[in-house]
């Protein structure tokens, strides 16, 4: 019988966590009793009973309420302070979980008006990053993401922001909101911009829709990784060129069920993914609203995909390869990864 090893324990990067939904529920409540914001009545019992809550995004209905449950939580994160909270937590809690890289996903301006603006928000999270990383020695960086809810002008903003900051910590560009509005191809000259300036693309796709979602991703977005990307799973074609290519799905399991996506753990297409060759980064997404972190996605593959530990560290090793780390880091974590299989 094949040891099974903790995977807490099993060194990986973390490439699928969302700011404010990487925030503990604890702070939340404190964070809104301090500011006097009123959460909604089924977030606050959410949080303290530590029962997720009911989600279903897969109707535009849904997924309004799933933003404002967002939003709620968005709007206790006030001051600079709050954001070095958020940011040193998250760490706190990826380094529980095994991880030794985490890139942490955020739309600046959700956060500017309160923090004065774009550029000081962005300078905020940035400084919080860095303080982060000496306070716990874990690896991070950030993603700037534009959401596709908004004016591709917009984007082009955040992508010359993003690049404008790529010395500073931030290393790719994402895009993210409901993939049912907004074509990905309306957001080609803002990737174009990050890349141009030497960032990852990174833009969500084919979680709330099929594989058209996920090939206008690598079209016209060109993307170097995919977030979600289980989609591509219903055609072969799709999955293939995912593999030739080596584009990773930042696969994020709990959220794709929490969201309606899949009805249970077990439908989620890990298998069909990782046999057919796609690289794999499972990811935590929203913690806050979906209720399991990191090292729980390593367990649904376990428990409900009978992943044999060697192919867990086969999914590491392929997060750390999709990651922006530095190469030394790289070859720490996966020469971790090694000593964590060979016991």
């Amino acid at each position: 019988m094949e040891r099974v090893r903790d995977v807490s324990e099993l060194p990986k990067a973390h490439l699928h966590l969302h700011f404010t939904g990487s925030m503990r529920p604890t702070t939340v409540l404190e964070l809104a009793d301090k500011y006097g914001v009123r959460l909604p009545e089924t977030l606050t019992e959410a949080l303290i009973s530590g029962e997720p809550p009911k989600l279903r995004a897969t109707d535009e209905r849904g997924w309004f309420r799933f933003q404002r449950l967002y939003d709620a939580a968005r709007s206790c994160l006030r001051e600079p302070e709050d954001i070095q909270r958020l940011v040193r937590e998250a760490a706190e809690e990826d380094l529980k979980d095994g991880s030794g890289w985490l890139e942490i996903q955020v739309d600046p301006t959700s956060y500017a008006p309160r923090l004065g603006g774009l550029i000081p928000a962005l300078e905020i999270i940035l400084d919080a990053v860095d303080t982060a990383v000496r306070e716990t020695g874990l690896g991070m960086r950030v993603l700037v993401a534009a959401n596709r809810m908004k004016h591709p002008l917009d984007a082009r903003t955040l992508a010359r922001l993003a690049v404008r900051y790529a010395d500073r910590g931030v290393v790719g560009f994402g895009l993210s909101n409901d993939e049912r509005r907004g074509m990905a191809r309306d957001f080609d000259r803002a990737f174009a911009i990050a890349r141009d300036g030497g960032l990852l693309s990174a833009p969500h796709g084919g979680e709330l829709t099929g594989p058209a979602s996920v090939r206008d991703c690598l079209d016209d977005l060109h993307a170097h990784r995919v977030g979600h990307g289980v989609r591509a799973a219903e055609d072969p074609r799709l999955l293939k060129r995912l593999a030739d290519r080596g584009v990773t799905c930042e696969v994020c399991p709990a959220s794709n069920v929490a969201l309606g996506v899949y009805a249970k753990p077990a439908d989620v297409p890990l298998r069909t993914l990782f046999e057919g060759g796609v690289p794999m980064a499972l990811g935590a997404d929203d913690p806050l609203l979906f209720g399991s972190r990191l090292a729980a996605q390593y367990e649904i593959a376990r428990r409900h995909h009978a992943f044999t530990d060697a192919e867990l560290a086969e999914v590491a090793r392929q997060s750390v390869r999709a990651s922006a780390a530095p190469e030394d880091t790289k070859a720490k974590l996966l020469s971790g990864i090694d000593d964590w299989l060979a016991g």
